[in-house]
């Protein structure tokens, strides 16, 4: 879908590289620019699929000859991801006005936690702390316990990566239509307060409280995860009368008096209880087997391993074993668009000739 669109990523952690293989994912020319002679970030391996389908240059860009050819990379680009905190590129005579000057249409996306002005621009910070004060770690946990979220996926990944990808493709359109670029500020920080919105909009209607197990999505029996006989879990989320209908009846309670009170709050504390007592009762692959294919609305919580197993990515082919390394194919998905398969990850600098060959510096 992005053939023909060039995308330079600096060297990053997390959400930038994300938001590259997003893009490579879709079919762009992304260019990676390594560190030179840089080492492998603590827990991160060499050749990480987060760069899958790139193509690698290591520069120094302190450097006067290697941040000459930075700025030639600049030259054929539509789209540049850097993740530093704010002023880094600015001191490398790398940030927008220079890159600007020199490819007037370019899309310089910047990907950050706390964005690149306010109180805490210059602070250090990772996923959780960025949600926890933009508000949407809040409702993560049930009350009592402490709030916790997927690593990564709600601030690095939702409220970041995926928040730059659309701020460039949006600046690409742009571009295209004006011949002039753009800044993308993505902040983790305004992307995953901006996620809430859905969740916000039930305050409109009584139905979100600023206290935690109160709400239509965070308090009732129905919406929530239940442990089961083997120290499995199940998930259940029945939120529409007709499909909590459906789960009384597979769960034996359609007769009983209380579970009828679908939403009278002062009994979902009572009913949550007596839910996870019944759910004890059979292993997690037993309670799969009653609600499969259903409109329950009930599903098990299976690992990345696990779903990989699983018949529905049978069916899709979503979790694939590549180059060593259980990865999630692309996602969406286009109609036009070829079968999939997955790329390796390019070792560090490995198309160093190359990319000068294009540059006409071989």
């Amino acid at each position: 879908m992005l053939n023909g669109i060039r995308i330079i990523e600096v060297e990053g952690l997390g959400p930038g590289p994300f938001t590259g293989m997003l893009m490579a994912d879709l079919g762009a020319d992304v260019i990676v620019v390594h560190r030179k002679g840089g080492g492998v970030t603590p827990g991160m391996p060499e050749g990480s699929l987060l760069d899958r389908g790139k193509r690698s240059i290591a520069l120094d860009l302190k450097n006067p000859a290697d941040n000459d050819i930075f700025r030639s990379l600049v030259a054929t680009a539509d789209g540049l991801i850097e993740g530093f905190r704010p002023g880094v590129m600015e001191r490398l005579q790398l940030g927008p006005e220079v890159c600007h000057a020199i490819n007037p249409a370019l899309v310089y996306g910047r990907m950050t936690g706390w964005g690149q002005e306010g109180p805490l621009a210059h602070a250090a910070g990772h996923d959780l702390n960025y949600i926890g004060l933009s508000g949407a770690l809040w409702y993560a946990s049930p009350p009592g316990e402490p709030p916790l979220t997927p690593a990564t996926l709600v601030g690095d990944i939702g409220g970041g990566a995926l928040y730059l990808a659309v701020g460039l493709l949006a600046g690409l359109l742009k571009a295209r239509a004006t011949g002039r670029g753009t800044v993308v500020d993505a902040a983790i920080y305004d992307g995953s307060a901006h996620m809430m919105n859905l969740l916000m909009s039930l305050a409109q209607t009584g139905n979100l409280s600023m206290q935690r197990g109160e709400s239509l999505l965070d308090g009732p029996h129905w919406s929530r995860t239940y442990l089961t006989a083997d120290g499995g879990f199940m998930s259940v989320q029945c939120l529409e009368p007709k499909f909590y209908a459906t789960f009384l009846d597979l769960m034996g309670l359609a007769e009983d008096p209380d579970f009828r009170h679908q939403f009278d709050r002062a009994l979902w504390p009572a009913l949550t209880r007596r839910l996870a007592e019944l759910f004890a009762t059979r292993t997690r692959d037993e309670w799969s087997r009653l609600f499969l294919g259903t409109d329950a609305c009930v599903a098990p919580v299976l690992s990345p391993q696990e779903a990989g197993e699983h018949p529905m990515n049978k069916a899709r082919h979503t979790w694939v074993n590549a180059h060593g390394t259980l990865q999630a194919a692309p996602a969406p998905r286009f109609t036009d668009a070829p079968d999939w398969q997955p790329p390796a990850s390019p070792v560090r600098d490995q198309h160093r000739k190359e990319i000068l060959r294009e540059l006409g510096r071989a």
